[in-house]
């Protein structure tokens, strides 16, 4: 159903009603409603007899329930983003931001591009997270350092799990992705 058509019968007005409050024709109305985008005049006029604004009328996208959240490629954000979150689990057990992840993504078919950048960039995180903490202890900073260091070292990672979940709801892409793919 159309932005357009959804809007009209929301305000019950008929097809004919639109157009003698609006000046536009039936037929105008009719082509927008089969997938034609108003523009200019019309756009506005139409915007101003349906009491909206202009975006609302050329947000052509349908109303998709949560539960098929999905692309043409079969991606299903949802699923994405619980893989994502729950690389999170390297607080308990550092192997988890790899191994659940990987788990996920086979158990819920979701072995796309988007899992592999997650997966990915776990693995980086983990070979360096320890590089970086070793480097930490041999420069002999203090222990205050080493727990800075070390609280650092986890936060940043929390930080990159939180921050591409937010851009994977909002733009359904990653935030923060690597060039090539370690899988």
């Amino acid at each position: 159903m159309s932005k357009l058509k959804q809007i009209r019968e929301q305000k019950n007005l008929t097809q004919e009603e639109l157009s003698e409050k609006s000046g536009i024709s039936v037929r105008t109305i009719q082509r927008i409603e089969s997938g034609t985008a108003p523009k200019g005049h019309t756009l506005k006029t139409l915007s101003s007899a349906l009491e909206i604004c202009e975006n609302e009328l050329l947000n052509n996208e349908k109303e998709i329930p949560t539960e098929s959240l999905e692309t043409n490629n079969g991606i299903n954000f949802q699923k994405i983003k619980l893989i994502n979150l729950s690389s999170i689990l390297f607080v308990v057990v550092p192997p988890l931001n790899i191994f659940l992840p990987l788990l996920l993504s086979y158990t819920l078919k979701q072995r796309n591009i988007l899992t592999k950048q997650i997966i990915s960039l776990q693995i980086l995180w983990t070979i360096l997270a320890p590089v970086f903490f070793m480097l930490g202890i041999f420069l002999k900073l203090g222990r205050s350092f080493t727990i800075v260091l070390l609280v650092t070292i986890v936060v940043s990672n929390i930080f990159l799990i939180l921050r591409n979940l937010a851009e994977i709801d909002s733009k359904q892409k990653l935030r923060y992705k690597l060039n090539f793919n370690i899988l």
